[in-house]
């Protein structure tokens, strides 16, 4: 049973929690952004006012609303809520908080909504260490993800969980979210005054790309800044681009160079390219480089590059290429950049054939097609008497014998006449 004693630790909990964290919705609709998945008369809006949640995971970038939502699910279906992360909860602990999900389900007839924070996290026998409960219901999981599930999560778990996808805030949400917490006087900042002019607005939104927690954290620590530094007699907070710059020594960038974002932007890269954009294409690599992508990594798939989308169109482009990964190798990051943006420009500007890669792609399908055809005797190499005898080489042409052309076969007899570059 709550006793008072637990209620003021619970108000001082909240009192010294991040500005973030006091400023999550209790419920459903106090959400803001995700208007697609919370419309009124959407499939995800009548599940939650059913009562009868399903497990699902949660896949979003950062700061998107996961953790709120698994929040206000629970409060607005009155389950019981429970928080753990993958990075810091092991097995032990998640079999100690399904059992007590149970007991409560049992004598109490409530439900538990087990929310696992980075459930990508855990490894596979982790992962199907869930499956009993979820199949029997015993808890409602929700997993919240910033990697592909399709990738990350096991496929026996997925089957039996509804994926939703999160999308980034977008201005006018975020916007709505800052001035919400600088007007509410509960949780935010509504009883002092504090003057946040539009430029200064802008930068905090444009900085936090779609993240709520960093958008807030963000205004929480530029007040606490200001706080410190205005006069006893003063009541108006005056926040200022320079107090932001001095702040935030580095924009923060959003990229994993093991996960999701890693794989999005080298294929924008490798799509401006092949699409002759110049421009762009320098773009995405310098927003590889500047987040810490090693450029080795990029050096290696410009060579592939070279050969896959230009090919003979330009011959050129491999030499380029070979080289740019040898710079790369012999001067390392920062000198490198300006050596990787040349073979960028280049292939982006070079004529472009996947010929080569097509004609490879045939001769694989025939290979796999007919794996065991064998070599026409004529091109086998006679390399002894006996080998000979067996008519090893015999009737082959040697071509540089000859000054006009051989009319002779080189292709297995079953692939006779076979075309692979066009």
């Amino acid at each position: 049973m709550a006793t008072l004693f637990d209620a003021a630790n619970k108000e001082r909990r909240k009192a010294h929690a991040p500005l973030a964290d006091r400023m999550r919705p209790q419920m459903v609709e106090d959400m803001i952004g995700q208007y697609a998945l919370l419309a009124e008369n959407s499939a995800f809006r009548l599940m939650v006012h059913s009562g009868k949640l399903p497990s699902m995971i949660f896949w979003g970038p950062p700061g998107s609303g996961k953790t709120t939502l698994a929040k206000a699910l629970a409060q607005t279906a009155r389950m019981d809520f429970v928080e753990l992360s993958a990075v810091t909860s092991g097995l032990t602990e998640v079999r100690h908080v399904i059992h007590q999900a149970e007991n409560l389900f049992d004598f109490q007839g409530k439900r538990t909504v087990l929310f696992i924070d980075e459930i990508h996290r855990f490894n596979k026998a982790q992962q199907d260490a869930f499956l009993p409960f979820v199949e029997r219901g015993s808890i409602i999981l929700i997993g919240a993800t910033t990697e592909n599930p399709s990738f990350e999560i096991n496929s026996a778990l997925l089957s039996r969980c509804k994926v939703f996808v999160l999308e980034k805030l977008n201005t006018e949400d975020l916007t709505k979210i800052l001035k919400r917490a600088l007007e509410d006087e509960e949780s935010g900042f509504g009883k002092q005054t504090v003057h946040l002019p539009q430029e200064v607005l802008e930068r905090i939104i444009s900085l936090a790309d779609g993240d709520a927690r960093m958008a807030l954290n963000t205004l929480e620590m530029l007040v606490q800044v200001e706080q410190g530094r205005k006069h006893q007699d003063d009541e108006t907070i005056e926040l200022s681009l320079e107090s932001l710059s001095s702040l935030l020594q580095r924009n923060q960038y959003i990229y994993d160079k093991d996960g999701e974002e890693h794989y999005n932007t080298i294929s924008a890269l490798h799509k401006s390219l092949r699409g002759s954009d110049a421009n762009a294409s320098l773009y995405w690599l310098g927003r590889m480089l500047e987040c810490g992508e090693d450029p080795l990594y990029i050096a290696r798939r410009l060579i592939r590059f070279a050969s896959e989308d230009i090919g003979l169109a330009d011959p050129q482009a491999l030499i380029q290429a070979v080289a740019g990964y040898q710079s790369v190798h012999f001067l390392g990051m920062p000198e490198c950049t300006v050596h990787l943006a040349q073979v960028v420009v280049y292939m982006a500007q070079a004529p472009k054939s996947n010929a080569l890669y097509e004609a490879y792609s045939k001769v694989r399908e025939d290979i796999r097609q007919l794996p065991h055809v064998r070599v026409p005797l004529h091109l086998r190499n006679a390399s002894t008497n006996f080998l000979k005898d067996l008519g090893y080489g015999k009737g082959y042409v040697y071509n540089p014998d000859f000054i006009e052309p051989i009319n002779q076969d080189y292709l297995p007899i079953e692939l006779k006449g076979r075309k692979y570059l066009l």
